[in-house]
């Protein structure tokens, strides 16, 4: 007996629930559908149940294979200059949502799919689902009529599978802005339990992240992940063009700290008193040694009245630094 193969489709899964509506739309509608997660430099895919548990959890539930692809070198490149600039913080959204499709666009090819879907819903965000914004996707990443948006299909312009007969109109979703009460009504007839709340999982979308790392992309030519995971963690200062300044929050950090420390960074914790372990990096470091030293101790627990002894640590080299903590106004002016 002849059994039809099923047609496929390749879904960018987030671990949102707009995204696992989006695949529960194309199951119905008799499709194999496999997943692609993105992972970059500025998401928490990887810490404990970051996001990347959250997509394997969910990929295992909606009984769909899951590729992991990592733009990491080729991420930071774009952030340099996105072609079409900047949101509210330092996210590029369009150009990132572009290398995105990108990525599933190949895995696309490999398995012969027919097309890409996702869970992007029209009007939810402000710089990249309006209709301009997703035409100019599509075009950027070379998938012009191939993505198909099954939340909010039946408002945009059909699309390649559409108009071949793959999709009928009736089937697709006319879900626009921010509301989530049409996606927790489709949740409950798809029997989605717990459905996530609505949320991203970019740094780049956070304030205070978005001005540290503004700062490092202006003071450094071509930024690495370890100087983006610092970006992290800690209170950070920046002292001069070249050299900045991390100190850790707790004890986590503290070891995360030790752990991102390259050869050439001076690590700094005082001796006999309990409190960060901070990080100087940059060029020409001696110079702004004392200082750093000074700024230790006081997120520490020596007292501000006399002298401490901080330990000095760079590759196999250590040194003690005998220093008063550093009084407030001389070093908040260093603050990002």
């Amino acid at each position: 007996m002849f059994v039809e193969e099923k047609r496929k489709v390749v879904a960018l899964l987030s671990g949102g629930l707009d995204s696992q509506l989006a695949v529960k739309m194309m199951q119905k509608q008799g499709f194999e559908v496999s997943a692609v997660a993105i992972k970059t430099p500025f998401c928490d895919f990887d810490c404990g149940r970051g996001c990347g548990f959250e997509i394997r959890e969910r990929a295992d539930t909606l009984g769909v294979n899951l590729k992991t692809v990592y733009l990491g070198d080729e991420y930071i490149e774009m952030l340099k200059n996105p072609k079409h600039g900047f949101g509210s913080g330092m996210n590029p959204c369009i150009d990132c949502r572009a290398m995105m499709f990108q990525a599933a666009k190949k895995h696309m090819e490999e398995i012969g799919a027919d097309f890409i879907i996702s869970g992007e819903v029209l009007g939810q965000r402000p710089m990249s689902q309006h209709g301009p914004a997703l035409k100019t996707i599509e075009k950027e990443s070379g998938l012009e009529g191939k993505i198909v948006r099954p939340l909010s299909a039946a408002l945009l312009p059909p699309t390649d599978p559409e108009k071949s007969g793959l999709i009928k109109r009736e089937n697709l979703g006319m879900i626009k802005g921010r509301s989530r009460k049409p996606q927790l009504q489709l949740a409950k007839e798809f029997e989605i339990e717990n459905p996530p709340n609505a949320g991203g999982g970019c740094l780049l979308t956070d304030p205070a992240f978005a001005i540290r790392a503004k700062d490092l992309f202006k003071h450094t030519e071509t930024p690495t992940t370890n100087d983006i995971d610092l970006l992290k963690i800690g209170r950070h200062f920046r002292f001069d063009q070249n050299v900045k300044l991390i100190v850790g929050r707790n004890k986590d950090e503290n070891e995360v700290m030790k752990a991102l420390a390259l050869p050439d960074d001076i690590l700094l914790e005082a001796q006999d008193h309990v409190g960060p372990v901070s990080l100087l990096r940059g060029k020409e470091l001696d110079r702004f040694e004392s200082l750093a030293a000074a700024i230790t101790l006081r997120y520490s627990d020596a007292p501000k009245d006399k002298e401490s002894i901080v330990i000095a640590e760079k590759g196999k080299n250590r040194a003690n630094l005998s220093i008063m903590s550093a009084e407030e106004p001389s070093y908040l002016k260093y603050r990002i």
